[in-house]
């Protein structure tokens, strides 16, 4: 299923109504005084986080979006129905920005509404107007306009883990192998790349492709997709055992993440090789023993896809590091 991670509408709240001239007819009294009653607020617009992944699915054929109008008043000093709110749905973890404030709306919780867009005040009725000195008003004023404007909505992923590594290191497998990501959350992948989600026991581990040399300066895909991993409670970095240079294979992707956000670098990080039965077991051992030397601050494991024992003691170990706190 393609999961939709960005798109742009353009939304706007309502109009206000109408202010109205009227005049109060009562019984041998044609024109008793002014009635024109004021015009109904425009509605408001708010954006709401739902868990489904998948909802901006919901927009990508539909892009613009308006609250309803307020109503005009009427007689006897009536105010105008006001306008229906709109709630625009998106995913948890979508970032709303928008393009003609600047201003930047976060959607972190399932439930949590936010005020986007501000409805227009409806107008005055000539009732408003009235006074000693002016018995017969025809004045009154116009709706305003409600607020509008073309909104950037990406989605940004919640996941407890995120699986990091170059090409090459075998992540999707390694999700799979974790997770079965056919089930419960699903092989969701995006429009542009292929990363995936899958639960594990409870837990949701998300493969983060598109990480290369030079993807924190743009090349390739890898800036779609760094953004995710800002939101991960953890990393897995993994590596292939067969490579010829583990460490300047862990120490590039380092980079790349220390060079779109500093900040990535302070998250909780287990090393992981792949492809162990690519190695003897004394070679593993000693690359085990080669990155804990070199990273000791890390917990660093080694696993085979085709070794359903080193996947299991692999999840185990995932979900001790996972429910360990700092």
């Amino acid at each position: 299923m393609a999961l939709i991670d960005e798109v742009q509408l353009h939304i706007k709240a309502g109009d206000g109504g109408d202010g109205v001239v009227r005049w109060r007819r009562e019984k041998f009294k044609a024109k008793a005084g002014p009635g024109g009653g004021d015009g109904g607020d425009g509605g408001d617009v708010y954006a709401e986080a739902v868990q489904d992944l998948a909802y901006l699915d919901y927009y990508k054929h539909k892009k613009d979006f308006s609250a309803e109008n307020g109503q005009a008043g009427a007689n006897f000093g009536k105010k105008g129905r006001n306008g229906k709110d709109l709630i625009l749905r998106f995913p948890r973890g979508s970032v709303l920005k928008n393009l003609k404030t600047g201003e930047i709306f976060d959607l972190k919780k399932e439930g949590e509404r936010v005020l986007i867009l501000k409805g227009g005040e409806g107008g005055l009725g000539n009732e408003h107007f009235k006074a000693s000195t002016n018995t017969t008003p025809y004045e009154w004023t116009p709706g305003k306009k409600g607020e509008e404007a073309d909104f950037f909505i990406e989605l940004r992923l919640f996941a407890d883990l995120g699986i990091i590594g170059l090409p090459s290191a075998g992540k999707s497998t390694l999700l799979n192998a974790l997770t079965n990501a056919k089930s419960k959350v699903g092989a969701y992948h995006f429009t542009t790349l292929d990363p995936h989600l899958g639960d594990m026991y409870g837990h949701i581990l998300a493969d983060i492709p598109g990480i290369i040399e030079g993807a924190s300066s743009g090349r390739g895909l890898g800036l779609k997709f760094l953004k995710h991993i800002q939101r991960t409670k953890g990393l897995l970095h993994l590596i292939a055992a067969d490579s010829e240079d583990p460490i300047r294979d862990y120490e590039l992707i380092r980079t790349e993440l220390a060079n779109y956000d500093a900040s990535l670098l302070a998250k909780r990080e287990m090393i992981v090789f792949s492809k162990a039965d690519m190695k003897t077991e004394a070679e593993i051992s000693s690359l085990l023993k080669m990155m804990q030397e070199k990273f000791p601050e890390k917990k660093v494991l080694a696993y085979s896809a085709y070794d359903e024992l080193s996947i299991k003691s692999l999840r185990k170990e995932i979900i001790h590091f996972l429910e360990k706190k700092k």
